[in-house]
């Protein structure tokens, strides 16, 4: 687990999830980016640098250890920033790819109170398989049930995605802002003309503009 930030007197933080093959160092890289000097910003690695070791659209048995691992490694790091005096509701949650993912996972399932999620090439993993056949246009994978509890309103979620992302489908960014734009948050997103799988500047844009307060 990385640091970023004052260590004290914090206007806002931030916990960010890295990408498969990426590392803590390189995702609160994003601060530095945006010139957010002001924001603690904490990162912990996943073991072998992968919060799981297959695609997010799996089926969910061969998901939902790992996911539970990195909702709470997540959800460990809220608590720092809250034990050291920055409120529940100038908190943040974010993530790149697989790190996106598990960022919008954990702000689906235990997110209440946060200010938002930054999901950057990413969609939500779901809580368990739905009926129904294959799809295209979820890159042959199945259906899956998003069955979240409670609440998020007046948080505020920025989705982005490739419209032809190699990793991430369309259809489940969709999906993703849909079910959160249920669950009552401001949703932003933003679809990138052609294929890429990478934070594009309007990104880094939009986080500086919603952390910038």
């Amino acid at each position: 687990m990385r640091r970023a930030g004052p260590a004290s007197g914090a206007r806002a933080g931030i916990v960010l999830a890295h990408g498969r093959g990426g590392s803590s160092e390189d995702i609160l890289g994003l601060l530095a980016h945006a010139g957010l000097t002001d924001v603690a910003a904490i990162a912990p690695d996943a073991p072998g640098q992968s919060w799981w070791p297959t695609s997010f659209l799996a089926p969910a048995a061969a998901l939902e250890p790992y996911a539970a691992r990195g909702v709470a490694a997540l959800l460990d790091a809220v608590a720092v920033l809250e034990a050291e005096g920055i409120p529940r509701s100038a908190i943040w949650l974010g993530g790149f790819s697989q790190g996106a993912g598990l960022a919008l996972e954990t702000f689906a399932r235990r997110g209440e109170g946060l200010a938002g999620v930054f999901g950057f090439s990413g969609g939500l993993l779901g809580t368990g398989d739905a009926e129904g056949p294959t799809d295209a246009a979820l890159y042959g994978h199945g259906p899956k049930r998003f069955d979240y509890p409670g609440r998020r309103d007046g948080a505020r979620v920025w989705v982005s995605v490739h419209e032809r992302d190699p990793h991430i489908p369309l259809a489940r960014v969709q999906e993703t802002v849909a079910v959160l734009k249920a669950m009552g948050a401001e949703v932003s997103h933003k679809v990138y003309p052609g294929p890429g799988h990478t934070v594009m500047h309007e990104d880094i844009a939009t986080f500086r503009q919603f952390l910038g307060g």
